[in-house]
């Protein structure tokens, strides 16, 4: 799994202006069963976003169709790591764990 640390590059009025495309995105993502959970960083800096199991080439093909990439409104920095342990309540993941 990954987690995914975006980072704004530009001044939020620009940010805000791709943001409707960017959330077109998060949601398509969301319907093709690839991420698990985003949302912005409090402070506003930048964005977080949980995906699912997938290879690194996989993630970096998904992040470059981001409109924040595609317009250089964002850096992105690629935390990966292999969950062990869960809350009950992420079933899902926990289920995930055990293939």
């Amino acid at each position: 799994m990954f987690v995914v640390v975006l980072t704004y590059t530009v001044p939020l009025e620009e940010i805000d202006r791709a943001l409707p495309a960017h959330q077109e995105w998060l949601t398509k993502q969301y319907e093709d069963g690839r991420f698990l959970a985003s949302g912005a960083q409090k402070p506003r800096t930048g964005g977080v976003i949980v995906t699912r199991p997938m290879d690194r080439a996989q993630l970096d093909a998904i992040l470059a169709t981001d409109p924040f990439a595609i317009n250089q409104l964002a850096t992105y920095e690629i935390i990966q790591f292999q969950p062990t342990r869960t809350a009950p309540e992420l079933t899902l993941v926990n289920e995930l764990l055990d293939n």
